[in-house]
Formats: structure tokens, C-alpha cells, sequence
């Protein structure tokens, strides 16, 4: 991999790009969004986490000729055959009303003694030339009901990560942030990115 020190971040969510700036400003990395270079937010029409992430990433690296990161990440329940998987965020529906997505799952699984599920995230880095590459992070656990504290997003209440006694929702976030499936992605990524610099 070629030394890198300007990306596009494919997302236009101002938090993200914080988020992840921060991770990449120690590697002298600048970073712009794609909502900063007026980039439009691709349809994501990937059957995977690994193709929706590849396609924000490699439209952004075409559109901008820069290096582009982009992720996708959800919580894959064993009993529903993987789902919400890449449609977690659309189980939440427009209004973002996560308290219904986790009921959703929640009635799904019915009374299937199987309470195993994974949250994991792909990120995707693509290079204007077309080559991209793929950095998977995972964290496996198990789904509680009811959902318990108020921490965290999404569907972090009712998860609770193998060989922890409380879920993502009760966890400080400088906990969650030691064993998260995003930090597990972006260990990997960091370190392709160290090995270029």
C-alpha cells in the first residue's frame, strides 16, 4: 500500500468524520468527508457488509481521485438467519426509533433458545485506481431482554458481548471502545496503514 495523507470519508455524518479523524491524525493523515467535497450518499445495494462499504468507498475514491474509507456495520442474530444484518440501521425506520428495532428482533425471535448474535463491522478502503481493501472487525455475544442501561446507539442495550456481565448499553464508552467491532476494524486498518507510512 502506498503511503496516504489525504482520504475521503464516504459518509456525511459531521460525528464519524470526527470520530475517525481522530483515529488517522496520529498517522498524519488529513481527512475530508464526502458531504464536505459535495459527494452524493450512494444507494446501498450490497448483499453484504463488505460490498455495501466497497461501494461508498470506491465511488467516493472515483469522484474525489483520492483515497476513500468507507464502513458498514450491524448486529447479525443466529435465530433470524443473520438479520437485521446490513439493514439494522432500516429496522429503526425513518425516525431512527431503535427502542422498535429491538422490540422487532426482540419478537422475532420468539422463543428460539438460541440468544446468539454478532455485531460487525467492514470497513473499506478504495484507491482511485480501483483497488480496495477490506478490514473486518466482530464481536460476538448474546441478545438479553429486557434492554438494559442507556449507553451507546443502535442496538447496544440488549447486546452483550462474550464473557461480559453487562451489555454495550451499560458500558462506559472508553469501555466499549476497547472491544468494539469498529475498533477491531480499524486495529486492522491502522495497522496496513502504519505498515505503509
Amino acid at each position: 500500500m502506498t503511503p496516504i495523507t489525504e482520504i475521503v470519508l464516504a459518509t456525511h455524518n459531521p460525528g464519524k468524520v470526527a470520530e475517525i479523524g481522530a483515529l488517522l491524525e496520529p498517522l498524519g493523515i488529513k481527512v475530508v468527508s464526502a458531504g464536505d467535497l459535495g459527494l452524493p450518499e450512494p444507494e446501498e445495494t450490497g448483499t453484504s457488509f463488505a460490498e455495501n462499504a466497497a461501494l461508498k468507498a470506491m465511488l467516493a475514491a472515483q469522484a474525489s481521485r483520492l483515497p476513500a474509507l468507507a464502513d458498514d456495520s450491524g448486529l447479525c442474530v443466529n435465530a433470524l438467519n443473520g438479520e437485521p444484518g446490513i439493514f439494522s440501521a432500516r429496522w429503526a425506520g425513518p425516525e431512527k426509533d431503535f427502542n422498535r428495532a429491538m422490540q422487532a428482533v426482540h419478537d422475532r425471535m420468539g422463543d428460539n433458545p438460541d440468544r446468539g448474535a454478532a455485531f460487525v463491522c467492514v470497513l473499506a478502503l478504495a484507491f482511485p485506481g480501483g483497488d480496495c481493501e477490506i478490514f473486518e472487525g466482530r464481536v460476538d455475544g448474546t441478545l438479553v431482554w429486557p434492554p438494559m442501561g442507556q449507553g451507546g446507539f443502535g442496538y447496544d442495550p440488549m447486546f452483550m458481548p462474550e464473557d461480559y456481565n453487562r451489555t454495550f448499553g451499560e458500558m462506559p464508552a472508553s469501555e466499549k471502545k476497547k472491544i468494539s467491532h469498529r475498533s477491531r476494524a480499524f486495529a486492522k486498518l491502522l495497522m496496513a496503514l502504519s505498515a505503509s507510512s
